[in-house]
């Protein structure tokens, strides 16, 4: 099984791994909630699809260095 997008491009728009497991998680959620349907008509499921949109560079964490 291939893991798509991979996760060296994933680590291009987060910090860390715990940062890119809860934004996905976070995402996942949002679009579930926003969406009751999408689980029964979407071919791939939302954490997928949250993964996808960060890779793309869709869904951002807060940067580092905010207190400057």
């Amino acid at each position: 099984m291939l893991n798509k997008p991979p996760l060296n491009q994933l680590m291009e728009n987060m910090d860390s791994k715990y940062d890119l497991v809860i934004v996905a998680a976070k995402r996942a959620r949002t679009m579930i909630s926003d969406n009751p349907d999408m689980l029964a008509t979407s071919s791939m499921n939302p954490v997928s699809m949250a993964l996808n949109e960060i890779a793309e560079g869709k869904t951002f964490w807060p940067p580092k260095n905010t207190a400057e």
